[in-house]
């Protein structure tokens, strides 16, 4: 039945309506593996939920939610998966085992989740309250880390990736663990035509060297970065790739050139575009202290996986929750016209208001393994360190914060004596035992550390348990500063 003009202005008045009081907020939880992604997407939204109920799990984004001393915060929800085809983000899982008898810490993230909260927030003024409440749906995406490494790809053809990546396998410390696939490579020399046999062992043992070069040595620029992470579809053969000299012509290096180029699309495709190009606001997760204790290539190759995460991004104003009047007029009259024009309306508003990410919160993590004092030098670390991001043609228009945080604190600060002087330490109960006992991480640099500061000594950080939890989550998780992170990221959002 043909719509008349009556019905499409109602139509496209509700519409309108809604475009008023709903907005989206795309929340981009970045990180490398082991840099806590998961549990920091665990303890933002179980403090939210707490927060929604009326405990002041969040003080700093709490306060940005007030006016005239009165929370402005009617409820925080978690909504329903709906027809997702991505993996629900299994709170109550994460939660049950952080809480459990015996607590542990969520298992390596394997694949995409997602998990979208609706915030109710009264509007501050009278004449605000009288259209109602706003609704703030926040979505968030869970991912493995290591495919983040995957997104400077999407810039690169393959010559140009392998001379990069082999100038940067034959300097130590990776020389020594990728050794045996440089012999594989100088005894293949020009290959004429494809060999799977040979394609297949190449890449096995480019595999095996990413993997030892992560465990034994703490490096994370490591790429491609589903070599290490496959993900559900596991080893498919667009995979079956590793970087060659692109002056050895021939058909093994066209096959090679080939994969490259599908694994790229694969990326492009079923990552970046359908889910990660649509957030506005980025938190990138650093492991700085991680990396600090594990030496000096550690360390810098965390700078450098960081500095070609954040190249590959869009940054730049335009974006946030507010919608433009064409935008929610297109959605609108894409709701009461015919199927065909309907789509086309609906694609042109999402064009126009598809936002780059205009602002991003840098977080060093696991700050509650340095006592107090030392955090500032630790924020200030990481400014050091992505400053030259914000300089960066890529980086223009974004607005920078730097932040120390813990999704959950697991220590507590005190004393020891060392050398016959007292010093700032902090105490918790490592996984594994079942006694108290200080830790103490040694010197954090304020900056860029100096050649003589590096000792030749590889250790990890201790895995501390997981402190006390409430099951039912009710009273949130005890952190260090996610509230800070939060008010910076999101607050001008839903002032």
């Amino acid at each position: 039945m043909a719509l008349g003009f009556n019905d499409m202005g109602t139509g496209l008045f509700d519409r309108a309506a809604r475009s008023l009081n709903e907005d989206r907020i795309g929340l981009a939880v970045t990180g490398l593996s082991r840099s806590g992604k998961t549990v920091f997407v665990t303890s933002l939204i179980q403090n939210l939920l707490a927060l929604g109920h009326g405990v002041n799990t969040l003080p700093a984004f709490a306060d940005v939610l007030r006016t005239d001393g009165v929370s402005r915060l009617l409820d925080v929800a978690i909504l329903p998966a709906g027809a997702s085809a991505l993996p629900h983000f299994d709170q109550a899982a994460k939660l049950a085992r952080l809480s459990a008898a015996q607590p542990a810490w969520p298992d390596r993230t394997e694949d995409l989740a997602t998990i979208s909260l609706m915030l109710t927030i009264a509007r501050p003024s009278g004449l605000g309250r009288r259209i109602g409440p706003r609704r703030v749906r926040l979505d968030i995406l869970d991912y493995p880390g290591e495919w983040l490494l995957d997104l400077p790809l999407l810039h690169q053809d393959f010559a140009a990736w392998s001379v990069q990546t082999l100038d940067l396998l034959r300097q130590p410390p990776r020389r020594a663990i990728f050794q045996p696939f440089l012999d594989f490579l100088d005894r293949q020399g020009a290959t004429v035509t494809p060999d799977e046999a040979l394609a297949r062992q190449g890449h096995q043992l480019y595999r095996a060297a990413l993997d030892q070069c992560r465990r034994e040595r703490g490096l994370r620029f490591l790429q491609p970065g589903r070599f290490l992470c496959p993900g559900p579809r596991g080893d498919v053969p667009y995979m079956w790739f590793y970087p060659a000299d692109p002056a050895q012509r021939g058909g093994m290096t066209n096959l090679l050139a080939e994969r490259f180029e599908a694994y790229k699309l694969a990326v492009r495709t079923e990552f970046f575009e359908p889910h990660f190009a649509s957030f506005s606001r980025q938190v990138m997760l650093v492991d700085v202290l991680g990396a600090l204790v594990a030496g000096r290539a550690a360390f810098e190759d965390t700078v450098r996986a960081i500095q070609a995460i954040a190249g590959a991004l869009r940054y730049g104003s335009g974006g946030g929750v507010i919608p433009t009047t064409a935008s929610w007029l297109l959605r609108g009259m894409g709701h009461v016209l015919p199927p065909v024009l309907g789509r086309a309306t609906d694609a042109a508003a999402r064009h126009l208001s598809d936002p780059s990410i205009d602002r991003i919160a840098f977080v060093a993590t696991k700050a509650d393994h340095v006592p107090a004092l030392k955090r500032e030098n630790l924020r200030h670390l990481l400014r050091a360190l992505v400053d030259p991001i914000a300089e960066h043609p890529a980086g223009a228009g974004a607005a920078i914060g730097h932040h120390v945080a813990a999704s959950l604190l697991s220590t507590e600060d005190g004393s020891a004596r060392m050398d016959g002087r007292a010093i700032p330490v902090v105490q918790g109960i490592v996984m594994g035992e079942d006694k108290v006992r200080p830790y103490f991480v040694g010197e954090v640099p304020s900056g860029p550390p100096p050649a003589d500061f590096w000792s030749e000594s590889f250790f990890e950080l201790p895995v501390f348990r997981p402190p006390p939890i409430d099951p039912s989550g009710r009273t949130g998780l005890p952190h260090l500063g996610l509230d800070r992170v939060l008010a910076d990221l999101i607050g001008d959002l839903v002032q």
